[in-house]
């Protein structure tokens, strides 16, 4: 029996699980689609226990990879980055400066850890703190939107 071939939404969907498992089973809190401050839009920002930030860029083609080329302005809000991409893409045109996960909808491997030192990817503390804010109101914003889907907007 053959797989069926998943559309381009579906399989970024099946990539972000397996990248959010693979996050929390590390101890990272996950939130997908994060828009920064920049006007940039993140697949996947992790919060690490002690306040360290990884961004993770899905690519689900060989052509979504070609088309953009922003990847290196997600380097500035962030402690690491990685690729995360399925078995099927060709991941020797990734670039060997970031980090690179192997993922599906039912788990991921880091093949690469981000090998740039720590020490040249801290973030600035003011940048980490209004990341940090950012990424808590918008969770807490999604959590109350699921917890209370028919609120208007409205007081009582």
């Amino acid at each position: 029996m053959s797989v069926p071939e998943l559309d381009r939404p579906a399989r970024t969907r099946a990539i972000a699980r397996g990248v959010c498992r693979l996050l929390r089973a590390r101890g990272l809190a996950p939130v997908l689609e994060v828009p920064l401050a920049d006007g940039r839009r993140a697949d996947v920002v992790a919060i690490g226990p002690e306040g360290e930030i990884v961004i993770v860029e899905i690519k689900s083609s060989l052509a979504d990879f070609l088309a953009d080329a922003k990847w290196p302005d997600y380097l500035a809000w962030c402690d690491r980055f990685h690729f995360a991409v399925d078995a099927d893409f060709p991941r020797d045109v990734l670039p060997p400066e970031v980090g690179v996960i192997l993922a599906d909808a039912f788990g991921a491997e880091c093949l690469r850890e981000d090998p740039r030192p720590p020490a040249d990817t801290r973030l600035p503390p003011a940048r980490r703190r209004a990341l940090l804010l950012r990424l808590a109101r918008l969770a807490a914003e999604r959590l109350q939107r699921a917890a209370d889907p028919d609120w208007t907007g409205e007081a009582e």
